[in-house]
């Protein structure tokens, strides 16, 4: 899979206060990298406590569940677009379904 926004992610991690996200956001980077998923059960088999939402879209659990993480995912053309990185609280505040990058 190839991940658009990645920048996003980097500005996550570079925030002083969630420096602990950088290594498990590179971690789910890369692991979905060298993924080849063509449905949604695929997603589920390799990450089990991800959420499918309508609209495509993904909520995965980052870093033992301390962020949420919203992708929109294109099968057919294998791309991930990250459309939220954040905290539980921030996350509770957004629509995962609709929400897109300022």
């Amino acid at each position: 899979m190839r991940i658009v926004a990645v920048s996003t992610l980097k500005a996550f991690w570079e925030q002083p206060i969630y420096r602990d996200a950088e290594q498990p956001l590179k971690a789910w980077f890369e692991e979905v990298s060298h993924a080849n998923w063509r449905q949604p059960a695929d997603i589920k088999a390799q990450y089990g406590n991800a959420s499918i939402l309508k609209n495509r879209r993904v909520v995965f659990n980052i870093k033992g569940n301390d962020y949420r993480l919203v992708a929109a995912v294109s099968y057919k053309m294998q791309l991930v677009f990250v459309k939220f990185v954040g905290t539980h609280r921030a996350y509770d505040a957004i629509d995962a379904e609709t929400i897109e990058l300022a």
